[in-house]
């Protein structure tokens, strides 16, 4: 469920299953906290986490490249017909061009629609919770044309009760998919822009790991990284060939056995070759100048990580767990939770169309 095909709609009120899926950012949402595989960094003044379709940008990408080879397909059997000696110029001409024409117009239309964002835009759309600042900046675009220090296309959402966090869900092959949603909504309530951020998750019952995943994203804003258990992992900021390999192997099950995954490895392969071609053709993210200067590190900073032996990437981290020198999905029980003990009932209630009371 990429954020970039099922989009918000605009100038339109919040979805009410949404809005009654609103998290609230002082008061947990369940009863642990940990990480799901969202962050690239964690300091003492900012969290750099993933955008929705960090982890699957392959599907959008491979629908984008076979997008232009039904152009080059209508081209090519356009072209074929035309020369053809033996055509004259009838009504079977005319109507073979214009269903060519027609095709290559859809066809397009699509590219740029899905491709832009995809191919010769960014390799990664980094969301920054920032404590100092007590605001979430989120880069959207490349912006092509930059004057000096102004970088990419970057929205910013305020880390207050007014600002509006909501599960969204949708459906995908008859299966429930979530996401975390934050919307910018005007003086009627209706939806001005909105962004997901982290991941998907997928099932009613993936909603348990959402709902530790809000808690620790609140935490850091709330309380700092002292306390956080270690994400799953931390993401390459220069993600190579093994990365993205790894990427499409574990969306076809993190824990698939070895004879599935050989029976998969073609499709596996054609869908890293999707992804590296459209990082191939991106460049790094940009942040404006303004963000920089109120981001800045100190030198001792002890929670700046990934840092010294800390792995990085799932090949490194994986190793490293083999080797018992990193945790294996790290989490903590939230203090002053007052709701169901379980995660796994807690996540029930709130797949409800009405969830749980937050003490």
């Amino acid at each position: 469920m990429d954020e970039r095909v099922f989009h918000f709609k605009a100038c339109q009120p919040i979805p009410e299953w949404d809005l009654n899926h609103r998290l609230d950012i002082h008061r947990p949402v369940g009863p642990e906290m940990k990480d799901s595989s969202t962050i690239f960094r964690i300091n003492s003044c900012h969290m750099d986490v993933t955008d929705q379709p960090y982890r699957d940008r392959q599907w959008q990408a491979g629908g984008v490249l076979t997008l232009c080879l039904g152009i080059a397909a209508s081209i090519f059997y356009g072209t074929s017909v035309i020369k053809n000696p033996n055509n004259t110029i009838d009504s079977y001409l005319i109507t073979t061009a214009l269903l060519v024409l027609s095709a290559i117009s859809t066809f397009g239309f699509f590219v740029v629609k899905y491709g832009r964002d995809e191919f010769f835009s960014l390799k990664r759309r980094p969301i920054r919770f920032h404590r100092k600042e007590r605001k979430i900046y989120a880069i959207r675009r490349r912006r092509f044309f930059a004057e000096s220090g102004e970088g990419d296309i970057t929205w910013e959402a305020p880390w207050n009760e007014n600002s509006i966090f909501c599960i969204h869900r949708g459906v995908v092959d008859h299966r429930n998919v979530y996401h975390i949603r934050y919307y910018d909504v005007d003086q009627n309530g209706n939806v001005v822009r909105a962004f997901a951020i982290g991941r998907k998750w997928e099932g009613d019952e993936s909603l348990e790991d959402l709902l530790s995943q809000w808690n620790y994203w609140c935490w850091y804003m709330n309380h700092g990284p002292a306390e956080l258990p270690k994400p799953l992992l931390f993401f390459k900021e220069k993600e190579d060939i093994l990365e993205s390999f790894l990427f499409c192997m574990y969306d076809f099950g993190m824990r698939a056995s070895p004879a599935y995954r050989t029976m998969m490895m073609p499709a596996i392969l054609l869908m890293t070759t999707h992804r590296l071609m459209a990082l191939w053709t991106c460049r790094d993210p940009i942040w404006p100048d303004s963000i920089n200067k109120v981001s800045v590190i100190e030198p001792d900073d002890p929670f700046d990580q990934p840092s010294g032996r800390t792995p990085v990437g799932w090949a490194e981290t994986t190793h490293a767990i083999d080797r018992n020198e990193y945790p294996d999905g790290d989490r903590r029980e939230m203090p002053n939770w007052y709701g169901k003990k379980d995660p796994a009932a807690n996540a029930r209630l709130w797949a409800q169309d009405t969830p749980p009371h937050i003490n």
